[in-house]
């Protein structure tokens, strides 16, 4: 149960993280806060990079993949002619595209996070639940 919720963590992070050239995304172990605080190790940094390096290629392509079938999708539903068939045919395909970059991530994710001691997944916890709690509070401020 503990190792899940890690990673669903580790997931959320991620997908939350802001996204930088596509499919790209935050790169929490180059940040010195996170460095710090897990107090990762200059071969932990080099081995998470080799990793995210690894798969880039394919979240990229995934990525711009996914956006121009939901481009595509856009631009039938706008056209609002195509037969029903054809848009569900459309609608599966964006979805599949969707899950196989989803599939990459969580594996990018994964192989990352065994990659952390577990002294590092436990403080890695803790600034992720230290995010949602600012998170939450920034949701219930009143927008100005």
């Amino acid at each position: 149960m503990l190792i899940w919720r890690g990673l669903i963590w580790f997931l959320v992070l991620a997908l939350a993280a802001p996204a930088v050239a596509g499919a790209q995304g935050f790169k929490w172990w180059q940040s010195d806060k996170f460095k710090t605080d897990l107090t990762l190790s200059a071969d932990q940094i080099t081995r998470l990079e080799e990793v995210y390096q690894s798969l880039l290629p394919k979240l990229t392509a995934g990525k711009e993949d996914l956006d121009r079938l939901e481009s595509s999708l856009s631009t039938l539903i706008a056209e609002g002619v195509a037969p029903e068939g054809d848009v569900m045919k459309m609608v599966d395909q964006v979805e599949r595209s969707r899950a196989e970059l989803a599939k990459s991530r969580t594996l990018m994710i994964y192989r990352m996070h065994r990659l952390l001691t577990a002294d590092q997944r436990v403080k890695m916890n803790a600034l992720h639940e230290r995010w949602e709690r600012e998170r939450r509070q920034v949701r219930r401020q009143p927008a100005k």
